[in-house]
């Protein structure tokens, strides 16, 4: 449950927003999540490569 910066007119109570979510117990990653595990691996090892080669740059 989580309380917004919103309030009931007529009682100036607080609003709250609640949202039922299903958990179910998995062993591994879904699709989407080893895609964006891919995404992000290959997202450091493009800027390790770029910091690296700004690092040479500088030293010539």
């Amino acid at each position: 449950m989580i309380t917004t910066d919103n309030s009931d007119w007529a009682t100036n109570c607080p609003e709250y927003k609640v949202t039922a979510v299903e958990v179910v117990k998995v062993f591994q990653p879904s699709q989407w999540q080893k895609r964006y595990q891919d995404f992000s691996d290959e997202q450091r090892r493009l800027l390790k490569e770029r910091r690296t080669e700004e690092k040479a740059e500088v030293r010539r």
